[in-house]
């Protein structure tokens, strides 16, 4: 006899039991209604693509986390995220497709960074976009977050937050500073401060060569709080003399004040400085989401607006505003947390039992059910009856048909509510009217 191989999975890959991938795929069909609800269009790109391709804008720990080989002669690459793909996409079928190109994808993508907990190597993303030629107009980027609260509305997330920020305020910041060259450093620093404090920022603008005077300037920023209106107030009482820095206050107001006209709560977002996104091509206004009462969670929603979306693949200035739900992450902290819980062990609303040899009849009443769209499971093992029951409860089955010879000859079924108890000999009609309610 052979040795067996160990069944095992590789670190940093989620694989989940029937009950949680039930939950799981709920979840993903509620993201996927609700972008399909605001008018995007479905995309799905390669896994796989040439490394030129992805490799384009990669660079520092983005390039070291690729899963790169080679194929015969063909240099290949694991996409790391679905942006890049979709860059490529749009600058591809450029002639192809309507503009304002507005497109979901919910897909795998892949990162060889450190497997640890609630981190993952392969996990899916549910993203959205909008692309145009040349403006984009800011109302995309005030719908957005009527998006996001749509969404973790429909999820049943109700206490959650989203932050905005305008890019251009802090790089104007940073122009009047006369930090422009080290503006890309200091955002992916002032974007760490939930994770590491502020003594740690100011700790780190400091090693970057920041004057003190300067960083008390960044903190006193990034430290003003209050209303909307408080804020922008606030934001033009610091006479900022710097054209760039006016412009990102003056679209961060148009951009909140719209967020209101498409129905999103005032509860539900603020501005909220400290919000960078330390990733370069973001230009303009970001997001980030949080539960409030698991900020420590981390974002669980994010993007931005990026002036030139495929500029390493044409010559076309494409901006776009997009966010990102890194939904495999996202369920196994709520599920970690037992913020949710996972439910059935079955996607089955009936199990039909044969109490006859010949199952010519369960399938008949399978059928029937099916079509009327209900998921119908018939049980084909010959096993005794109270397993077969069993079964039912194993997977939490809500109803049970029982198919005998009586019901055959009556042309009838045996109904059973697996929670109830209750059982009731009726005809197939009646009992779809009960199991549909």
């Amino acid at each position: 006899m052979s040795e067996k191989v160990l069944p095992k999975t590789l670190p940093g890959f989620m694989e989940l039991l029937p009950n949680e991938q039930i939950k799981f795929n709920e979840m993903m069909d509620k993201i996927r209604k609700a972008y399909e609800r605001f008018g995007f269009l479905p995309l799905d790109t390669p896994i796989i693509e040439s490394s030129e391709v992805l490799l384009a804008k990669a660079g520092g720990e983005t390039e070291k986390q690729i899963y790169r080989f080679n194929k015969g002669e063909n240099d290949l690459a694991l996409r790391f995220d679905l942006t890049v793909p979709l860059s490529k996409y749009v600058a591809k079928n450029y002639n192809e497709i309507s503009f304002p190109f507005r497109r979901y994808q919910i897909g795998k993508v892949y990162r060889g960074e450190k497997a640890q907990k609630g981190r993952y190597r392969e996990f899916y993303q549910c993203d959205i976009d909008v692309i145009d030629k040349d403006e984009l107009s800011l109302l995309n980027d005030a719908e957005m977050p009527s998006i996001i609260y749509s969404i973790f509305k429909e999820l049943g997330f109700g206490d959650f937050t989203i932050s905005i920020n305008n890019r251009k305020i802090l790089n104007g910041l940073f122009e009047a500073l006369d930090q422009k060259e080290n503006s890309v450093d200091i955002l992916r620093i002032i974007d760490k401060i939930d994770k590491i404090g502020k003594e740690n920022v100011e700790k780190e603008l400091s090693e970057l060569g920041v004057s003190q005077e300067k960083i008390d300037v960044i903190m006193n920023f990034i430290s003003i709080t209050g209303s909307i209106e408080e804020t922008i107030k606030q934001l033009r009482d610091l006479k900022i003399e710097c054209e760039l820095f006016q412009t990102g206050v003056n679209e961060l107001e148009e951009v909140a004040k719209n967020i209101a006209t498409f129905g999103v709560p005032r509860e539900n977002y603020k501005i909220d400085l400290t919000i960078a996104r330390g990733l370069d091509y973001y230009t303009g206004t970001v997001y980030e989401t949080f539960l409030n009462e698991y900020r420590n969670l981390g974002s669980v929603c994010s993007g931005g607006r990026y002036e030139n979306l495929a500029e390493y693949y044409t010559d076309k200035k494409l901006p776009g505003v997009g966010i990102s739900i890194g939904l495999t992450r996202l369920f196994f902290q709520l599920t970690d947390k037992k913020i949710i819980e996972v439910g059935n062990n079955s996607i089955a609303k009936v199990l039909i039992i044969s109490m006859v040899d010949n199952f010519e009849k369960s399938i008949e009443v399978a059928t029937q059910l099916r079509n009327s769209g209900i998921n119908t499971q018939i049980y084909t093992n010959n096993d005794k009856i109270k397993k077969q029951f069993q079964y039912a409860n194993r997977l939490n089955i809500p109803y049970v048909i029982v198919i005998g010879e009586d019901e055959i000859r009556d042309n009838k079924v045996s109904l059973k509510n697996m929670e109830t108890g209750e059982q009731q000999t009726i005809t197939i009609e009646e009992a779809i009217k009960i199991i549909e309610k």
